[in-house]
């Protein structure tokens, strides 16, 4: 009869535990940051080289944003003949589209390939030159005039990926300032701790730049439809035992959906990518485990993370039934959504969030509702949308 106790009592603890853990380990990672940083000696810094970039914008359906992003990419503080735009209009109408800058290539394919991976593989056979890195850049996008010297700075330093920070460049509406809070804290915990606990950081989507060499290694003859294609990449490349650099001064500004029934779609796409890519996870960090590599095993614990919205909904599921049956074990629950509520704080002070982000929080149930709508549209999530749409008006950005 005790021994029966004691084992029940173990599966509680051993249960809570495990859903938990995922809230306790963004601190490990920056307690295993901070004693990095402290034992690696100051170097003197590295001068950055020149190098060659091919910068791919992507676009599907839509081409209005495009004057925008080429206007902010013509005007980087790089020397003129280090890059080369190539512009992927997929199933675009590009008739009213004109670029007089030479450095700017307007690439429209004969068939639609309503696909990230096959644009990207469209503009490398359509290089102009042998270009050392690339960088992918999305048609809402705009950038920091330093972008391509802070990516310099990494690459320098050894590094062939690397991803830069995604900033909102429109907080109109609740919905696009939740977005971004939410970018804030995987930004801290996926990325900025992730990266300095010794690992990798992970990939999102644009605002991340390449050796070309290592792009195509990781990508030749991989034939993806819908989105994911980040998720796919990241794990190519920690499985060579390669670690993804972060850089929060290379900064790429990224329109955030401000409509409620785009930003369903949006996330359908993304939980689908989960559902699809987390054995990804798996397989990596029993390959990181027998090989005794750091960096993958941290990386793979992130990566088999379930949607934030989903671990909270296991949380307050857990505690509600822990605390009937076992009240101690039910603390651990406690614990983990005080330790969350404390992240998410460091994330947004961190990262100096506006005070329209500060205010949208109280209607974050709304966005979690948003969440869960898009759960049930998950099988059918990349035949609902290749891309979000977007509907802001272009205009200028103030950088």
């Amino acid at each position: 009869m005790i021994l029966f106790v004691t084992n029940f009592t173990f599966v509680w603890y051993a249960l809570a535990s495990l859903i938990c853990l995922h809230f306790w380990f963004p601190w490990i990672c920056s307690l295993f940051t901070y004693l990095r940083k402290i034992s690696v000696k100051n170097r003197p810094a590295k001068p950055a080289k020149t190098a060659d970039y091919a910068i791919i914008v992507t676009a599907y359906e839509q081409t209005d944003l495009l004057p925008s992003v080429v206007k902010s990419l013509l005007e980087l503080n790089y020397n003129r003949d280090g890059y080369l735009i190539y512009i992927v209009a997929d199933n675009c109408d590009i008739s009213t589209l004109h670029f007089m800058d030479e450095r700017v290539i307007l690439l429209r394919p004969a068939a639609v390939l309503a696909s990230n991976v096959k644009s990207h593989h469209y503009a490398i056979t359509h290089f102009k030159r042998n270009h050392e890195r690339l960088t992918i850049i999305d048609s809402d996008n705009l950038v920091h005039p330093d972008y391509l010297k802070e990516l310099d700075k990494t690459f320098d330093a050894g590094f062939e990926a690397v991803q830069g920070v995604r900033c909102a460049k429109n907080l109109n509406g609740i919905y696009a300032c939740l977005d971004e809070a939410g970018d804030m804290y995987y930004r801290l915990v996926d990325r900025k701790w992730l990266f300095g606990a010794g690992s990798s950081a992970a990939l999102s989507g644009s605002g991340m730049a390449f050796t070309v060499d290592c792009y195509q290694t990781c990508l030749k003859q991989m034939k993806l439809a819908g989105a994911g294609f980040d998720k796919l990449l990241q794990y190519k490349i920690l499985s060579q035992n390669k670690r993804i650099a972060f850089t929060e001064a290379a900064i790429v500004y990224d329109e955030k959906t401000a409509k409620p029934d785009q930003l369903v779609k949006q996330r359908a796409r993304w939980l689908n990518t989960w559902f699809t890519f987390y054995l990804l996870g798996i397989k990596l960090l029993l390959k990181g485990i027998i090989t005794w590599r750091w960096n993958m095993v941290l990386f793979a614990i992130a990566l088999v993370r379930p949607p934030l919205f989903i671990l909270l909904a296991l949380v307050f599921i857990g505690f509600s039934v822990t605390w009937f049956f076992l009240p101690s074990a039910s603390l651990i629950y406690v614990a983990a959504l005080i330790l969350f509520i404390i992240n998410f704080y460091v994330a947004l002070v961190h990262f100096k969030a506006n005070r329209s982000i500060y205010r949208a929080l109280l209607s974050a149930p709304k966005f979690v509702f948003i969440q869960f709508m898009a759960l049930f549209k998950v099988k059918k999530a990349n035949k609902l949308s290749v891309a979000t749409r977007h509907f802001q008006q272009q205009k200028d950005f103030n950088r």
